[in-house]
């Protein structure tokens, strides 16, 4: 693996892709630090180091600040992100599903431009309307129900969020928050063009990862306090933090690249003196067809009840409690799965078409082996991928609500437990593994090594070492290496935490 990565910058088309993939990076990094014109910084970066990662709301918030890569805590020019993109994408592909002409422009010739610059469109409406319910709590803070506890922070400084707010502080604010994300927009674009990997992928996948040198100190910070205080947590529960993340990156990625795979026969055709089809292909079926949709779906709709209990109704009691069990109680966490849950078998069910592709497989003399052609396939392919849907939204169920238990169990803060899991976890992985396909495939097209140069790649003869009469992997390699590792962090770990 060591030498794969030393012979990318061997090849000059994919070492210039690297480098101008890592120059954009750079660039994004810097205008996430960039403070928006006419807010003071300090306050919401002080409000984030002390409150946000232990409260509700600041779960909320700190979600938002994640996807940013910390720039909504720089009160940046790229708080908003890339998100009202995706969220735009999203839109355009679920009415593709519901309006019949959306969805047929969308298999004609130039449909996919169209398509696109539709997305583009509705990416700046939401960018204006977001931008400016952003600049309404910059001026007032104190009322937003997702920043609980500021106007503490406000005092305690002594400085306001807004110094001059106002029509001209709030036409700024949304001119810039939308250039900004439209700029990212270019970025993507110019990533997936000239880069590697898929550029709004890449975007979102270094933004998470920003955040996880400060999740991993405010974690140190809980189970190690500063000031030669005593710690009222065993050392040893980090160690086991330790390990569990490491199962959890574990069953993500076998998840992720889980996939049934269906067997596909052709009969033969004879065109002249050559004769066509006759051989066995196999249909691949992901278990986890929906990816994270669901989960994005589902902390959107969430958002919005608690959201409106608190503006409309957040001088009332019963408002307050039921606001909190939408955020953080009991009935969040059932509403969350349901709502997971229904999402990953409505993506599939607007997403794959089995009609479709029984009619594909009639057409070109494919077939099932036990199953006629037409409508019995198309039964079941739909049945086999209900199968798959169920095993897979109960791994999303698990792995979306896994950081919130973590954080109110152990006392982790949050910014640390969405490394746990969730929506930044499945991204991480989902983009990582389809950036180094796409690295291997330059290395393989040079006649270098790809990554698991002796693993179980379909197509790739190469023999293993043999080590005691059994052979070995560069997966099990990597997973021995990973568990050595993890034992000397352990060790470290309990050293520093028993002999301060």
């Amino acid at each position: 693996m060591i030498s794969a990565f030393a012979n990318i910058f061997k090849i000059p088309e994919l070492r210039q892709r690297v480098l101008f993939t890592l120059g954009m990076i750079v660039i994004m990094r810097v205008g996430a630090a960039i403070t928006t014109p006419g807010v003071n910084a300090q306050v919401l970066r002080e409000w984030f180091t002390n409150v946000a990662d232990h409260s509700a709301g600041g779960g909320a918030a700190a979600l938002f600040n994640l996807f940013s890569g910390g720039a909504l805590g720089n009160c940046a020019i790229f708080s908003l992100g890339i998100m009202p993109y995706i969220s735009a994408s999203i839109m355009l592909q679920l009415l593709g599903a519901v309006i019949p002409k959306l969805g047929r422009l969308a298999r004609e010739d130039g449909g996919r431009q169209k398509i696109a610059q539709y997305t583009r469109y509705t990416t700046i409406a939401l960018c204006i309307f977001q931008g400016w319910l952003l600049a309404l709590s910059f001026e007032s803070p104190q009322s937003n129900p997702f920043l609980p506890g500021i106007s503490d922070t406000i005092a305690r400084l002594g400085i306001p969020l807004v110094s001059d707010p106002g029509i001209a502080f709030r036409l700024l604010t949304v001119l810039i928050m939308t250039a900004g994300t439209l700029f990212l927009m270019w970025i993507g674009d110019q990533i997936t063009e000239r880069g590697v990997g898929n550029g709004i992928s890449v975007i979102i996948t270094i933004g998470i990862l920003a955040q996880l040198p400060a999740g991993l100190v405010q974690a140190w910070r809980t189970f190690v306090p500063s000031g030669g205080e005593a710690t009222t947590v065993s050392p040893v529960v980090l160690v086991i933090l330790c390990a569990f993340l490491f199962l959890v990156i574990a069953s993500v990625i076998a998840v992720t690249q889980a996939t049934r795979r269906i067997s596909v026969q052709y009969a033969k055709r004879v065109v002249g003196r050559k004769v066509y089809g006759g051989q066995t292909q196999y249909m691949p079926l992901k278990v986890n067809y929906a990816g994270v949709m669901p989960i994005i779906f589902a902390q959107a709709i969430l958002l919005f009840p608690s959201t409106i209990l608190n503006m409309a109704f957040g001088h009332k009691g019963w408002a307050i409690e039921l606001a909190n069990l939408l955020t953080n109680g009991w009935l969040h966490y059932l509403l969350y799965a349901l709502l997971i849950f229904s999402f990953s078998y409505f993506w599939v069910a607007t997403q794959f078409q089995p009609a479709q592709i029984a009619d594909d497989l009639k057409k070109y003399g494919g077939f099932i082996p036990g199953v006629r052609p037409g409508k019995p396939t198309a039964d079941f392919l739909d049945y086999t991928m209900g199968r798959l849907t169920f095993a897979g939204a109960i791994f999303l169920v698990i792995i979306a609500i896994l950081p919130q238990l973590l954080s109110r169990a152990l006392q982790v803060p949050y910014m640390a437990a969405q490394f746990f899991g969730g929506t930044g976890l499945l991204i991480i992985v989902g983009v990582t593994l389809d950036t180094m396909r796409q690295v291997e495939t330059f290395l393989l097209q040079r006649h270098y090594d790809g990554f698991l140069r002796k693993g179980k790649i379909r197509g790739r003869n190469a023999s293993r070492p043999s080590v005691g009469g059994s052979t070995v992997s560069d997966t099990s390699l990597v997973w021995l290496y990973a568990g050595v590792g993890l034992l000397v962090i352990s060790g470290v770990t309990i050293y520093l935490t028993t002999h301060r």
